[in-house]
């Protein structure tokens, strides 16, 4: 079962994001409604084991899971599938031949490298079950992608590119707050969107607040990260004391 890819039966789709070790932060984003929850393994503050405990909690949680790696590596990217992530999302992919590794990575032989050995109970033991499960996006956030968007987006069996606004931001000469309101970096999202879209991938970005993520959606990205647990930990909690202060 693809929880991703049902998930993207009714897009857009919206997602928190995790970047510590938190008992009911991925849980309290499914009771808010959100769509799937990532587990930030290349700038976050989380381990292997913290990751597998935190999938764990969430096997019979309405919620999808993803984790972004920091590079096609194909160790690590075995170990959180076989922890139970519905998806990775693979970093500062550049190249065909990385975009390749990546789906590799989450194959068995003879269509890829992954080695078998699924942690969660969960999975069962079927490799083609394995297989099938996982939703795998490149990371798109360089100009050196850019340039390489076609051939990237021509590799068989990604699912979908992801975008990272704020790196890609800073490899085409500008800053990294509000990237996706400078229209060099809008441009070259939207150039993003559609060759992935017409290549028949799914879009997703990394949007960091609501307004951003609703202007992405209008775009026609089907996949949008809002906040992660310390934002929206942060936003509500000045709501509190704003209530509280009458300020």
């Amino acid at each position: 079962m693809n929880t991703f890819a049902q998930a993207l039966e009714k897009p857009p789709i919206w997602g928190g994001w995790i970047t510590g070790p938190t008992a009911i932060g991925p849980e309290e984003f499914a009771r808010a409604g959100y769509d799937y929850v990532g587990f930030d393994a290349q700038h976050g503050y989380l381990d292997d084991a913290d990751i597998a405990g935190m999938l764990r909690r969430l096997e019979h949680v309405p919620i999808a899971t993803a984790v972004r790696l920091p590079n096609a590596d194909a160790a690590p990217i075995g170990r959180v599938l076989d922890a139970g992530a519905d998806a990775v999302f693979i970093a500062m992919i550049e190249s065909a031949d990385q975009a390749a590794a990546a789906v590799a990575a989450t194959r068995y032989a003879p269509a890829g490298i992954r080695s078998f050995g699924p942690l969660s109970p969960s999975l069962g033991l079927d490799p083609a079950a394995h297989e099938e499960r996982v939703s795998v996006f490149a990371m798109i956030e360089t100009a050196a992608a850019l340039t390489n968007l076609d051939e990237i987006c021509a590799v068989d069996g990604l699912t979908g590119i992801y975008v990272g606004p704020a790196d890609l931001a800073i490899s085409l000469g500008f800053g990294p707050v509000g990237s996706t309101k400078q229209p060099d970096v809008l441009d070259a999202i939207k150039r993003i969107h559609g060759t992935a879209t017409a290549a028949g991938l799914i879009t997703g970005i990394h949007a960091n607040d609501g307004k951003t993520g609703n202007a992405m959606a209008q775009l026609g990205f089907q996949l949008i990260t809002l906040a992660a647990e310390s934002q929206a930990l942060r936003r509500g909690a000045a709501e509190h004391l704003r209530e509280a202060t009458g300020q």
